[in-house]
Parts: C-alpha cells; structure tokens; sequence
C-alpha cells in the first residue's frame, strides 16, 4: 500500500493554516474539474487525489491523527488493519470515533465529484477498509452525468428569424428553440439532459454549438449584413432606385447619382437582430456593383462617343 503525501498533493506545507489548505484545494479543483478535462483520465486520477488531501487535511481531527500517523505508517500496516479504521491510540492519540466525513457545503457542492474512489491508503486510516459500516467509504457519493457535445447547422435565414429542430443526441430526441439572432459559435446548453448520474447525482448537461452556414448573398460582419448588389451604368449616373430583396422583405434603396462601383449605402437597422436584445438590429450595407453595358448598338454608340467628347470638352474647358 502506497503512503499518501497530502501536503504534497494541494501543494501546502505541514504548517499550512485550514485557509491555506482551502484555498489550494479549490485553485487544484477547479483546474482539474472533470467539465474542463473533459475525459483525461489522469486529470481525473488528480482530482480524485486533491479530493481525497482535502478530505484529510480540512478536518482537525483527520489532519491531526495523519500528523500523527507519520512514518509509523508502514508499522500500523504492517500489524494488519482488520476494516476498523485508523485507531490514533496505538501512536498516542484518542481513539478514531465513528463519524460519518462530508465535503462541507460550500465546496462539496461545487467538487462533489472529488469525493469517490478513495484510495487503500485512506480507507485503511480513515474509512474502515470499505466496511459498509464505515459510512463514508461504505456509501457511493452523488456523481454528476457527464456533460454531452452536439453540433446544429442552420442557414441565415434561419437565424434571422429563429427556428426549431429536432436533434438526436445519445439516443435522445430533443426539440431545441433557437432564438433570431444566433451566430456562427453560438452555445446553447439544455440543462439535465446530459449523461444520467448516478449514486443519486443530477443528470449533466448537453451543450449545442450553432454553426451558420455561409450564405450565397449575404455576408455577416458582427450584427451587420452586407449585401452586393448589381446596379445599371444609367442609374448610377443619373440615380434612382433599386428594389432588393432582404429577410425582412423587399426595399426599394435611393441610388444616388455618381454612384461609384465598390461604394457602401448604409441602411440602418435593417441588419441581423440582435441575440436576446428584442427590438435591437444591426445595419445593412449595400455594396454598388455597376453593370457597364454590352453589345451596344451604332446608335448607342455615337451617343456614348458624343457623351465622351462633351465630357473631354467640359474637362477642357475648365482647366
């Protein structure tokens, strides 16, 4: 049986104050948490081991019978230890009681998981050597579900306007909401659905990444759309209107005369909703696009060559 170092486990020395020793704990704990890990299994050996330390250590009368243990260990174990526990008497300490041990609230509730799986080392000291009677190594702690992973695809359409799938996750048919406004990366998490518990612990959770398919017109920027679009040669030198189609419906947009082709006509809170903000909308830039005209007839073209020789005469005249 291997001797358990458990200053050495949360990092503390022999001297270390219970608020030292909670501090480390929780720092270990949150660092090696099974829901950031993930499924590494020597991160969840090393937090079984921090659970275990702090089981010890946060206790007084735990901590003071493992100081007093010492290197007199290997001599308890090696007089056999029969399921009753650890008995501080033989090293001239009062004798070990009966107590049930429990992570204290504020913390158990968070790490409950760090509790299970002790190891041959604690349960022969501490546990009674896994006599049911022992209370504590006897009785399988709540362990929580493990969280599950899912991807969902939707078009932007469907995120304009917010839709509803039905996802298969783990043998499970779940009817999922997803609100207007959802972007690309996009976490959903649908509490207690997850992987079942057990020893009577919650279910854990299923998280749903969003993922936006790119769309054939519309480009995202943020909350803001952009939208290119082609716009005859005549109307962007003279102006008028272009009829476009958006997820809203159709806008007829003032072209401005001298339009040029690459420039931005800003349409203000005509853009994506945005994510639970009811009534808030980014803007919708449309991109000019101008269409020079082809396979142009005789006449059109002496009219444009006589358009060029006024315009060259204009710019003449004025330098």
């Amino acid at each position: 049986m291997e001797y358990k170092d458990y200053y050495k486990t949360l990092g503390v020395s022999k001297n270390a104050t219970q608020d030292e020793i909670k501090k480390a704990y929780r720092k270990l704990a949150i660092k090696y948490h099974p829901d950031k890990t993930k499924g590494d299994k020597k991160s969840e050996e090393r937090f079984k081991e921090i659970g275990e330390a702090y089981e010890v250590l946060k206790d007084p009368e735990k901590r003071k019978k493992y100081d007093q243990l010492g290197a007199n260990w290997k001599q308890y174990e090696n007089a056999g230890y029969g399921g009753g526990g650890f008995n501080s008497s033989q090293f001239g300490g009062g004798p070990a009681g009966g107590r049930n041990y429990h992570f204290e609230g504020d913390l158990g509730d968070i790490f409950g998981e760090a509790g299970g799986g002790f190891s041959d080392f604690f349960n022969a000291f501490f546990g009674g050597g896994g006599s049911s009677r022992s209370g504590f190594a006897g009785r399988q702690r709540p362990r929580r579900g493990q969280d599950l992973q899912a991807e969902m695809e939707i078009s932007l359409y469907e995120a304009y306007h917010g839709t509803s799938r039905i996802l298969n996750v783990d043998g499970k048919k779940l009817r999922v909401n997803i609100k207007s406004g959802s972007y690309n990366g996009l976490e959903l998490r649908i509490k207690g659905k997850g992987a079942p518990g057990s020893g009577g612990g919650p279910s854990g959770d299923i998280y749903i990444k969003i993922r936006v398919r790119p769309d054939n017109q519309y480009k995202i920027d943020g909350n803001n759309l952009i939208l290119k679009t082609d716009v005859d040669l005549y109307t962007a030198v003279l102006g008028g209107k272009k009829e476009i189609q958006t997820f809203a419906g159709k806008l007829n947009v003032p072209i401005p005369k001298g339009s040029q082709s690459g420039s931005k006509l800003r349409l203000k809170g005509k853009g994506m909703p945005v994510y639970n903000q009811p009534g808030s909308y980014g803007d919708l830039y449309v991109q000019l696009n101008i269409v020079i005209p082809k396979n142009l007839s005789r006449e059109e073209e002496k009219l444009f060559r006589k358009l060029q020789e006024l315009r060259n005469n204009h710019v003449f005249s004025h330098n």
